[in-house]
């Protein structure tokens, strides 16, 4: 690591600790520069391969949590849902995703993860999400969703 204050390429690491944000896990390290001993903080995180998504035209995409994110905002639109539990949503779809250890995934796969946390979460936002996800273009589709829905 090359030191900020005067690019020397050595330093100690004083303090290191285990942070958690919105992107994941990562690291903090506190350094300190061997030779004009000045201090800085480091971050480390994992850098996660490539994960690209196969829509239903067939056209790929990377994956953007962000977008995710957004779609799953906009179910819970005026809902008492805290933003944290949309993050930690979106970080348990992505985490699953990469636990398959794949490199392309369908849409249908996200759209699924995202419906079962939804289902669990508020029945509200799981209808407002399946039907754009599911594209229903009746009443009656929706009403066969809710009645699912009380089912289960």
């Amino acid at each position: 690591m090359k030191c900020p204050f005067c690019g020397h390429n050595d330093s100690r690491v004083i303090d290191s600790r285990e942070t958690v944000t919105n992107n994941g896990a990562s690291v903090r390290r506190r350094r300190e520069c061997t030779s004009c001993h000045k201090r800085y903080t480091t971050y480390e995180r994992i850098e996660r391969v490539g994960l690209s998504i196969v829509k239903k035209s067939g056209k790929r995409e990377d994956f953007d949590p962000e977008k995710l994110r957004r779609s799953v905002a906009i179910a819970c639109n005026k809902l008492t849902i805290h933003t944290d539990i949309l993050d930690q949503l979106v970080r348990d779809v992505e985490s699953s995703l990469f636990q398959r250890g794949v490199s392309e995934v369908e849409s249908r796969v996200i759209g699924d993860l995202v419906m079962d946390q939804l289902r669990a979460l508020n029945p509200i936002a799981y209808i407002r999400f399946a039907s754009v996800y599911l594209s229903f273009t009746t009443l009656q589709q929706m009403q066969e969703a809710m009645e699912r829905l009380n089912r289960e």
